[in-house]
């Protein structure tokens, strides 16, 4: 995943790219997305998008859940979106505050972010997005890699930083902090790979 052009770019500059660019922009740098991602990559943003959709219908939550591509623009307290610097389509988006949701998007911190590493972006999600969330106060966040069947679970502390990662594999249950009692079995999704 490389750099383009070192330029610094907003939102409103996103807003010209081509409709099949795949591409996010983070601190005013566009990165280019990895190609298609692998079935299995895909198969748990299916299974984990299923689980906690059915959560949120059947237990009547405001929230929405999205997939990529879905572009949340984040943006600094008073900013003016078309000004924002930071445009990204994470895996999975847990959106709660419906009046963030416009026709394009999220303008606004999800409440959760998931993203499922793949092999080309490993530090795009583990460094990059980590510290770009953690700067947006994303309540939680959670890097789930396929290649070695590992789950990072970043929950923020009193709406600062994140606490010390807690780490899962595809063998443990993880609760969703988010939510009163969603609780994901990792052993099922496993299953299904």
């Amino acid at each position: 995943m490389e750099a383009r052009i070192s330029k610094v770019y907003t939102y409103a500059d996103y807003l010209e790219l081509p409709q099949d660019a795949r591409v996010e922009l983070i601190e005013g740098v566009i990165y280019d997305l990895s190609p298609a991602p692998s079935r299995v990559h895909q198969e748990i943003i299916f299974e984990l998008t299923l689980i906690i959709g059915n959560y949120i219908k059947q237990n009547n939550k405001p929230c929405k859940v999205y997939t990529a591509p879905f572009d949340v623009v984040l943006i600094e307290e008073g900013q003016d979106e078309k000004q924002a610097i930071n445009v990204v389509q994470p895996d999975i988006s847990i959106i709660c505050d419906k009046k963030k949701l416009t026709d394009k998007g999220c303008v606004g911190s999800p409440e959760m972010i998931i993203e499922v590493v793949s092999e080309s972006n490993f530090s795009h999600d583990y460094i990059r997005k980590l510290n770009l969330y953690t700067q947006f106060k994303i309540k939680e966040y959670w890097i789930v890699n396929p290649n070695n069947q590992t789950i990072l679970v970043y929950r923020l502390k009193n709406n600062e930083d994140y606490l010390p990662p807690e780490v899962y594999t595809f063998n443990y249950k993880v609760k969703v902090r988010i939510f009163e009692d969603l609780i994901i079995d990792f052993t099922q999704i496993k299953e299904v790979l």
